[in-house]
């Protein structure tokens, strides 16, 4: 790609996406993003963007529907100013959680956002930790899709906890605790849940052993943090000396900081692809940042190097 480096930014996680700009040593692009007065999403870039290589960071968070929309905008806006190749980089994919239909007469809603931003132009997605790696066959452009384990390892492993006990809060999470496992040792537990509808767990039950370990809850994201806790109370009634929890996405929506705050938890550690309310040093929640992950990305792809080695 011979067209010259430029980040923009939407509003879904502007301090992100300056931190990132930093990383780079790069100016973050002029542009403006706001609303008109009847709620309309207004995008215009106020700088050339002919032949450049542009990449547009824009986490999905709330209000989720208006980040995506801006999205869609910045990135119809630079191919209409003959962009030579837009990237839509996306920490937190929005609707990952709605990959397969769970019942009858309902959409495959990740699948939906992928054409949508696929038809609005871009040529390519940079994304981190998608809930479902399936996500990315949804697409029919390039996904470069970053790994965040070996962040969230490195910060336990700086903690130099002994005898660890590594658990999945789900069967389908497995293999990312299984890579955690791999990064910083211990054994490995697995809890399943029934889940009778969205956001309720009915039930807990656990395989492998945490009984005098230090249990380490490694998920991809926090919602409403109820399942952290129980699954936290259940790891600590098996016999955990202590228990932690690590997530990629810390989303904490409605009463969240309330449960972890009443939880058996003795840290929670996120990242900043979503963006996080100060409050949560007071909560024993620590926030990580992907900025460095995310630029040495870009750099990658904006000089065709691979992205695998970086997490070899």
């Amino acid at each position: 790609m011979d067209g010259r480096l430029q980040i923009f930014s939407g509003n879904g996680n502007r301090a992100l996406a300056e931190e990132i700009a930093q990383q780079l040593n790069l100016p973050m692009g002029r542009a403006i993003v706001t609303t008109f007065k009847n709620g309309e999403s207004r995008i215009r870039f106020e700088e050339n963007v002919r032949g450049g290589d542009i990449f547009i960071v824009q986490s999905l968070c709330h209000p989720v529907n208006h980040h995506i929309m801006e999205l869609a905008l910045m990135i119809q806006a630079a191919r209409g100013s003959s962009a030579g190749r837009i990237t839509a980089v996306i920490p937190y994919y929005a609707y990952a959680r709605q990959e397969k239909k769970m019942s009858g007469r309902e959409p495959i809603s990740a699948k939906l956002l992928a054409q949508f931003l696929e038809v609005a132009g871009a040529d390519r997605i940079l994304t981190v930790d998608l809930h479902a790696p399936a996500i990315e066959g949804f697409f029919n452009v390039p996904v470069d899709h970053l790994r965040s384990i070996p962040l969230l390892a490195e910060h336990f492993r700086r903690m130099r906890l002994s005898n660890l006990s590594i658990v999945s809060p789900d069967p389908g999470g497995v293999s990312r605790a299984t890579d955690f496992r791999n990064r910083i040792g211990g054994t490995l537990a697995i809890i399943a849940k029934h889940r009778p509808d969205v956001d309720v767990v009915e039930s807990l039950e656990m395989v492998g052993d945490v009984d005098g370990r230090t249990a380490i809850i490694v998920d991809d994201m926090i919602s409403t943090g109820g399942t952290l806790a129980q699954a936290a109370h259940l790891v600590m009634e098996r016999g955990a000396k202590e228990v932690y929890a690590c997530a990629v996405h810390g989303l904490f929506a409605g009463d969240a900081f309330e449960q972890i705050a009443r939880s058996q938890l003795k840290q929670v550690v996120v990242t900043n692809t979503y963006p996080v309310d100060g409050v949560v040093h007071n909560l024993g929640i620590e926030v990580l940042t992907v900025a460095p992950m995310i630029a040495e990305a870009i750099t990658r792809i904006h000089k065709d190097m691979s992205i695998s080695v970086m997490f070899t």
